[in-house]
């Protein structure tokens, strides 16, 4: 048995052990990681009411299945875990938190768009720094492991994402996962449990409630400490970051980030919707004893509907400086990638050396479609038509000059 399978196998037969024995309690889960009131007051964040916020809105609303309230016991202690670790780590290296991030690239606007694909382009750039899917699951090496090698926390994490994947078979259609992959912020601030990455993967609407009104200053100030902790075990370098969701946050991010670059991706709302829709299908299916199929396709449109009014206030107000901004539309990123990651490099007077752009022609010919499926999604399915679409989106497709991919809903680069 590989250690892969056999990691796998520990997780499996502690589970029904697990479940149902404090699973959804905030203060055991804090008191058994961090060890008590004191460590919990040395970390730089109020961790107690996020996270008893989030655990209250899944015992109301979440209906999880005992794999479910299992995996998200794991998956809330992993992130504790990383959360003392980065205090233990700054109190022996203090400089940690000097680290400078200076401008960082953040690419966002509407899921589904081809923001996952450009983050993968500029990834390919050795001059950038993106955070990857085994960096945040796994920030630092375990005792005994030195920093400077990354492979064993690839390899756990990527034997995690592959036991996922299983759970969730349409995932790699959908989704592709790989621990180099570069990852969302969500995955970031998830840390300090204000983060969108639990409402996309749990039917908990009283916690977004709760979020939005929040705010999410803290949850980026954390973001940055966080980059700072991956920055000091490489080379400096821009960040390119990526996370759709920034699009309802861009005041609190521009408060901790004054000087963040934006390129906003720009897609048909009749792809994004449905595309969306079914992703939150099968990130929550495996954990939930019952998938509300049409209460999933209302809480997109809303979403999203409500983010594309923002995207239209922001470029009419000019609430970021045009400088640093760069709109691209996804049918000219998927048509046109390196054109299209030229403009933005110009744009923002970056160097687009050879071997950044060899390594993005690789990525081209490696991956068509982005590495996606050909994937056919129904609006119908999810309780929405066509009609409600085009109606919530009239302003932003006319704003932003989107035009109609056509009749037939299919799904590709994310």
């Amino acid at each position: 048995m590989t250690a892969g399978l056999r990691l796998v196998s520990g997780w499996l037969g502690t589970m029904e052990h697990l479940s149902g024995t404090g699973v959804l309690d905030a203060e055991a889960l804090m008191d058994e990681v961090l060890g008590g009131t004191g460590q919990i007051a040395s970390t730089l964040e109020t961790l107690e009411e996020p996270l008893a916020r989030l655990l209250e809105a899944v015992e109301a609303e979440a209906d999880l299945s005992a794999l479910g309230q299992w995996t998200l016991r794991w998956d809330l202690r992993r992130l504790l875990t990383n959360v003392a670790r980065l205090r233990t780590e700054e109190e022996r290296r203090p400089a940690i938190l000097d680290e400078p991030v200076v401008a960082p690239i953040f690419i966002t606007g509407l899921p589904r768009s081809g923001t996952s694909f450009l983050h993968r382009l500029m990834a390919e750039d050795p001059g950038n720094l993106v955070p990857r899917q085994w960096q945040t699951v796994y920030p630092y090496p375990e005792q005994g492991h030195r920093a400077g090698d990354p492979q064993a926390r690839e390899r756990r994490a990527e034997a995690q994402l592959r036991w996922f994947a299983r759970l969730t078979p349409e995932i790699e259609r959908v989704h592709p996962l790989h621990s180099r992959y570069p990852q969302e912020c969500i995955e970031i601030t998830a840390h300090v449990f204000q983060s969108a990455r639990f409402s996309d993967m749990l039917d908990v609407p009283s916690y977004q409630r709760w979020l939005d009104g929040h705010g999410l200053v803290d949850a980026y100030r954390f973001h940055r400490r966080f980059l700072q902790h991956l920055q000091s075990q490489s080379a400096r370098g821009p960040w390119v970051l990526k996370a759709p969701s920034h699009v309802f946050a861009l005041d609190d991010l521009q408060l901790v980030y004054p000087d963040a670059r934006f390129v906003f991706v720009h897609r048909d709302p009749l792809k994004v919707i449905p595309s969306v829709a079914r992703l939150t299908e099968v990130l929550r299916a495996p954990f939930a004893r019952h998938v509300d199929r049409e209460g999933i396709g209302r809480q997109v449109l809303d979403d999203w509907a409500r983010a594309g009014e923002r995207l239209v206030e922001l470029d009419r107000r000019k609430l970021v400086d045009d400088e640093r901004v760069v709109h691209v539309r996804y049918t000219d990123l998927t048509a046109r990638p390196l054109d299209t990651v030229s403009r933005i490099y110009r744009h923002f007077e970056l160097p687009l050396e050879p071997a950044a752009v060899a390594g993005m022609r690789r990525l081209v010919a490696d991956s068509p479609r982005g590495g996606y499926g050909r994937n056919h999604y129904s609006l119908e399915a999810y309780g929405v038509t066509r009609a409600e679409v085009r109606n919530r989106f009239a302003d932003y497709a006319m704003h932003f000059g989107v035009s109609s991919e056509g009749v037939r809903t299919e799904g590709t680069a994310a």
